[in-house]
């Protein structure tokens, strides 16, 4: 079964850190990872890195300079590492991406089942 599976997510105090990661399951020929979202308790989901712009990454303003992503082509595996982390990061994370999955030709988009991380002392 195709899927994307985040990990990594927890309870950190603020200033800690998090990686978290995002891979894709199954018989998969390619990823093409459109971005990472986060959905705190009673907002909408926003756009936390947007991946979509040809060769490069935009972060949301509120996470620029403590957010990277990164990529693990062999794993099918993208990370979210998260430094400086504040109370107002405290959100279930999500990764979507488009998939290729073996023997067809076309992209299918996904989303993973989210991962939380909560920032409190």
């Amino acid at each position: 079964q195709v899927q994307l599976v985040e990990s990594g997510g927890g309870l950190v105090q603020p200033g800690g850190s998090l990686r978290l990661s995002c891979a894709a399951a199954g018989s998969i020929i390619s990823i093409y990872v459109k971005g990472w979202y986060r959905q705190a308790p009673g907002k909408q989901r926003e756009l936390v890195v947007d991946c979509t712009r040809g060769n490069s990454t935009n972060y949301a303003d509120a996470v620029k300079g403590r957010f990277t992503i990164s990529r693990e082509h062999a794993k099918n595996t993208v990370y979210l590492q998260m430094n400086s982390l504040k109370p107002e990061d405290t959100a279930v994370y999500y990764c979507n991406a488009d998939l290729k999955r073996y023997p067809f030709t076309n992209y299918v988009n996904y989303w993973g089942q989210g991962t939380e991380v909560t920032v409190s002392s």
